[in-house]
Order: C-alpha cells, then sequence, then structure tokens
C-alpha cells in the first residue's frame, strides 16, 4: 500500500493503550491522534503523549480511520456520531455501545467491532467455518466463572490485581460483559437465543455441550447465541455446526469426531493485540467484520440485583451492585432499558430484585444515545 491511514483512537485505558501501541508499529498506518477525557498533563505514562487531545474535533479533523474503544456507551456514541458525520469508518472495541446504540449508526455509515474480544473473533471464525462448508448452529462464548452478585472487597482486590477498572471487573464477573457480547453476536451473525438470561450450561466437554446445544437449536429452528460455562477450557470461542453428510468419513478422519454436529474451537482471544487486522481490513476494502445490525432481535436489559427504590440514583448501570445485565428477546421484552442506558438515573417506581427495569420505571436524562435507542426500537419490524 502506498497510502498511509491516520489511525485515531478513542481511549485511553488498557485497550486503548495497547491499539496504540501496536498501531505504531504498523508501516502502512499512522497513529494520528489519541483522543481522551483524562487531564492531559498527568498522563506521562501514556506512550505517545505528543497524540493526546481532549478536543472531538481536532481528533475528527485529523484522522482517516476511528478506533472507538473508550468502554463508555453515552460518551462513545457522541465521538461516534461526529465520525459517521464526517464519513469515517468506525471500528469499535465496545460491545456495549454495539448492543445500545450501534443499530443506529449501521444505518447512517460504516461501522464494525473488532476481532480481540470474543465477538469479534466469533464473527470471523464464523467466516471461516462457513467458507469450509460448515452450517453453523451454536457461536459459543467460554467462560472460567461466574458470580451474579459479587461483593466489593473481591471486585477491588482482582480489579487491582488485574489493572482493569472496578466497573470492567464487575461486569466480567456478574455476566453483564458475556451476556452483551452474545447479544452482539446474535443480532450481527443473524442468530437467536434460547432464553431470556441464555442457557448457560456448565461443561467439562466442549463437544459434548456444543453438541446438546446445537440439537437445542435444530429444535428452535434457528443458530442461536450462548456461552458456557467451563472453567478447564481455554478462555476462547467455538462454533457448533453441522456439514454435508458426505463429508462425514473424511470428518472423522480429520478427528472431528462422529458428527452430526461439529465443533470447532480458537482456544484464544488477544484483545487489543487483533484490532489491527481489521483496520486493515477495512481500509484493504473486507467490508464490516460484524455489527448490531439495522433491525437488532435481542437486548440487554438492566436485571436488578437488590430492591431498587424510588428515588435511588444508578450512576453507571454497567459494572454496579445495584443492576446486571442479561440477552433478553426483543419481541417480548419491547419496553425493558438497556443497561447501556443505565447511567445517572434516578428509579421512579419500587423494582423487586430479579425484575428487568423497564422505562415505567426509571426517568433517564437526555442523551443521544437514549435518542438512538428510541428510534432504533421504533422502526423495527414488530413495531411497524
Amino acid at each position: 500500500m502506498d497510502k498511509i491511514t491516520r489511525v485515531g483512537i478513542a481511549g485511553t485505558g488498557l485497550i486503548g493503550k495497547g491499539i496504540a501501541l501496536e498501531v505504531g508499529k504498523q508501516s502502512e498506518l499512522s497513529l494520528a491522534k489519541v483522543l481522551t477525557r483524562r487531564d492531559i498533563t498527568t498522563m506521562n505514562d501514556y506512550p505517545f503523549p505528543e497524540r493526546l487531545t481532549n478536543s472531538v474535533e481536532d481528533f475528527i479533523g485529523n484522522c482517516d480511520l476511528v478506533v472507538e474503544c473508550s468502554g463508555d456507551v453515552i460518551y462513545g456514541t457522541e465521538v461516534i456520531d461526529q465520525a459517521i458525520k464526517a464519513s469515517l469508518p468506525v471500528i469499535t472495541m465496545n460491545a456495549e455501545l454495539q448492543v445500545t446504540t450501534g443499530s443506529y449508526f449501521a444505518k447512517r455509515g460504516f461501522i464494525t467491532e473488532a476481532e480481540g474480544d470474543q465477538p469479534g473473533c466469533l464473527a470471523s471464525l464464523h467466516e471461516n467455518v462457513v467458507e469450509m462448508g460448515f452450517k453453523p448452529l451454536v457461536y459459543g462464548n467460554i467462560k472460567g466463572f461466574l458470580k451474579l452478585d459479587p461483593i466489593l472487597e473481591d471486585m477491588e482486590y482482582f480489579s487491582k490485581r488485574n489493572g482493569v477498572r472496578l466497573d470492567m471487573t464487575i461486569s466480567f464477573t456478574d455476566g453483564t460483559k458475556v451476556q452483551v457480547e452474545q447479544a452482539l453476536v446474535a443480532n450481527g451473525l443473524g442468530a437467536g437465543i434460547a432464553v431470556d438470561g441464555l442457557l448457560a450450561p456448565s461443561s467439562n466437554d466442549l463437544n459434548e455441550t456444543g453438541a446438546e446445544l446445537a440439537e437445542e437449536a435444530k429444535q428452535l429452528g434457528y443458530p442461536i447465541s450462548e456461552f458456557v460455562l467451563a472453567p478447564k477450557a481455554p478462555p476462547g470461542v467455538f462454533i457448533t455446526a453441522e456439514h454435508d453428510s458426505r463429508q462425514k468419513d473424511a470428518l472423522r478422519y480429520f478427528k472431528m469426531g462422529e458428527g452430526p454436529y461439529y465443533t470447532i474451537l480458537q482456544n484464544f482471544h488477544l484483545c487489543h493485540l487483533e484490532v489491527v487486522k481489521t483496520i486493515k481490513r477495512v481500509i484493504n476494502g473486507g467490508g464490516v467484520l460484524l455489527n448490531n445490525g439495522e433491525n437488532p432481535s435481542v437486548g440487554v436489559a438492566a436485571i436488578a440485583k437488590r430492591t431498587l427504590q424510588p428515588g435511588e440514583e444508578i450512576e453507571k448501570g454497567i459494572g454496579s451492585f445495584q443492576v446486571r445485565g442479561e440477552a433478553v428477546k426483543m419481541t417480548s421484552n419491547q419496553n425493558h432499558v438497556p443497561i447501556g442506558l443505565l447511567v445517572n438515573a434516578v428509579m421512579k417506581r419500587t423494582v423487586e430484585e430479579g425484575q428487568i427495569i423497564t422505562f415505567d420505571d426509571v426517568e433517564l436524562p437526555e442523551s443521544l444515545a437514549l435518542t438512538a435507542w428510541l428510534e432504533t426500537i421504533e422502526k423495527l419490524p414488530i413495531n411497524s
């Protein structure tokens, strides 16, 4: 390639910093600007301080392509809106944003999730297995542990040990993150979910569990997006699929088992280290890897972890001790509040532990993200 693509990164956390380091190594890419809300004068540990800016206008005006990885739905939506208006392609490492406002942007410009996190890795694996003739039935995410209502002391310990924000640590632990990821996979790959909250079977054998989930998908009549609890399995993704029965003997020889369901495992996901692959895909005309689609069928509802009282404020729903997220079918949960919108929200009514928060239960501040969600659900086929 003769042209050097100017890459802008929105976000300076673990993921944003890691992407910047990798972009800086590429001969056909240049790290143009890095957008942050932090005080730049205090960021002495950032590897490219001369690229930092607090100005969205400065950021957008000096980039050919934007990577959004702020981890913030409300703020990230504002940044992407400016990028789309400037006709810039947008790559996200922000599944929470995708399932909340990604469909709004999919109708307006180019937006794709990156490889690295499980949704992008599943999308890449999907392309690979389909090219080999497989017909996917299960898009599987592997999770090693789950605690629906973790305690502060434990979360502070793991946050400090892993160098990851407290809210992100909570979201990983209480299942919100994996529910978000699998909702995005379902919407982006034309799949569905078996039940609200997902089946989430425990597994000591991915081939066996994959086959059980594939049988569930066959009975439902559509592919499903799922996750398994498998503490001894690698931190990767898998697809369980069917194949042409005439290939059965060959697949047995290839150590894929007897069929009729075959599980293809990718035993890793390397987060920011894989994002450059998606950047190169986009600039070389490879198109969208994965986004939330224009007409999503799965949302991520906020479920009360305890009884919430009128007047109680939810500063940020994702990664809180008040709510967690669950993937739900939009057809039967049209009034649910996406957990990504619960920012500086105030409860209007009592919501008991385990109940879904609806728009009747809470007052939300005005935001582009809220506008985007309301437009998305208004234009869904179920509401037309």
